[in-house]
């Protein structure tokens, strides 16, 4: 391969190249270490290399500009957001207690538990009568069964004695599931013997209370979750209702109150007002607060009608002494005397003495039928149908009119 031969202009400029580069070579080699060092010490400071060294002054003034000054901590403290902090819950209006009268009628209520629960439920329930005071001397424990524990029937008089009451309030049983001693021997419960002896305790501790002149409220037994003790609290209400309505007393019942659709226990149901709430404690046998307001409602019936404190009173305008429309007005007239009809029991139709049915003796009215009523009720004679209207039944009927003047009119068939 033949190289062609260089040309002056080549020469000269190839000789520039090799005198520039000998006379810049030690330069060169002290740029090129003091660039090393400068990336060094840029790495060891911020990072980088040899660009940050050549371009440090425009690279700080962003920096500058980019820099977060923080407040002081006044500033902070005074900007920080507040934590927010759970309030409490309000607290349920205080309602104050009224001062009863120095004659307010006393109720006396004695039993078990389930009685003191009645016992709170009435004091609610009066705590705003000024008439009535409710006197709690139940014991929790306690019942027919264990008299050597506590004997009702024996301190029962010595109670009333001391508190004076007006009225009676028993609600006892739920303890009485249990043996007792007869004779020396132990009965088991609902056994012959068992119940002779507890229907004997239960008519001793009625007897007490009657025979002082007071008025005897006997509040029944509730249900409860475990199905034996709701069997053996119905048997105890058996034998509540039959003694205490010989005796004259009043029995209430309140098992209803407390159960579902189907009879059974029920934790949950309707208060005193309707309204869904817990009646009935987790364990099935214990009563909340609202389960014992309700048992309170039963007995507050009876007890209003005792002492006359309910809202159907003597004197309330338009109502009597029975709560019933006829009582004095409010301008002290007397209304008209409405005179109203016993109800007919639909087994005792034998107690009219008359012997004659219900419109036996009617008569049809004399004279001539003038409406289309008096017709339909007397001669039987249904009014003459309209056309187009329901009651037409007819099958022919007459069709319009043609237009010519010759043609006769024809009738149309209805199907």
């Amino acid at each position: 391969m033949r190289i062609p031969p260089l040309t002056l202009g080549h020469a000269l400029r190839l000789l520039c190249v090799a005198l520039t580069l000998t006379l810049l070579a030690p330069v060169g080699g002290g740029i090129l270490l003091s660039a090393a060092h400068a990336q060094e010490a840029g790495e060891r400071q911020s990072g980088g290399g040899i660009l940050r060294f050549l371009f440090s002054r425009r690279d700080r003034e962003p920096q500058r500009r980019d820099r977060v000054i923080a407040p002081p901590p006044e500033t902070q403290r005074r900007t920080a957001p507040a934590v927010r902090r759970s309030q409490p819950a309000p607290a349920a209006p205080v309602v104050p207690a009224i001062e009863k009268a120095e004659d307010a009628s006393r109720v006396l209520v004695v039993g078990d538990f389930l009685a003191g629960g009645l016992a709170d439920g009435l004091d609610a329930a009066y705590e705003q009568n000024a008439d009535v005071v409710i006197v709690n001397r139940t014991n929790g424990s306690s019942g027919l069964v264990r008299d050597d524990y506590y004997d009702w029937p024996g301190n029962i008089g010595t109670l009333i004695d001391e508190e004076k009451p007006d009225a009676v309030v028993v609600m006892i049983g739920s303890n009485d599931r249990q043996q007792m001693r007869v004779d020396g021997n132990r009965e088991p419960p609902r056994s012959d013997a068992w119940l002779k002896e507890y229907e004997r305790r239960a008519t001793a501790l009625i007897k007490t209370v009657m025979d002082r002149g007071l008025p005897l409220i006997w509040v029944g037994n509730l249900p409860f979750r475990p199905g034996a003790m709701s069997s053996d609290m119905l048997a105890f209400n058996d034998i509540y209702r039959r003694l205490v309505t010989d005796a004259g007393g009043e029995y209430v019942d309140v098992w209803d109150g407390f159960v579902d659709e189907s009879g059974t226990f029920a934790t949950n149901g309707p208060d005193m007002n309707g309204q869904p709430a817990q009646l009935r404690s987790s364990d099935g046998i214990n009563v909340t607060r609202d389960g014992r307001r309700k048992i309170a409602f039963y007995a507050e019936k009876p007890l209003n009608r005792l002492f006359e404190t309910g809202s159907a009173t003597p004197g309330t305008p338009g109502l009597d002494g029975d709560g019933l429309l006829g009582g004095p007005t409010h301008d002290g007239s007397t209304p008209a005397v409405i005179d109203r009809t016993a109800p007919m029991a639909l087994d005792d139709l034998g107690s009219d003495s008359s012997g004659q049915l219900l419109g036996a003796s009617f008569a049809r009215p004399s004279g001539e039928a003038r409406t289309p009523a008096e017709q339909l009720s007397r001669e039987g004679l249904a009014p003459a149908p309209t056309p187009g209207r329901a009651d037409d039944f007819e099958i022919r009927r007459p069709g319009p009119a043609s237009a010519g003047p010759d043609r006769q009119s024809t009738t149309a068939i209805t199907p």
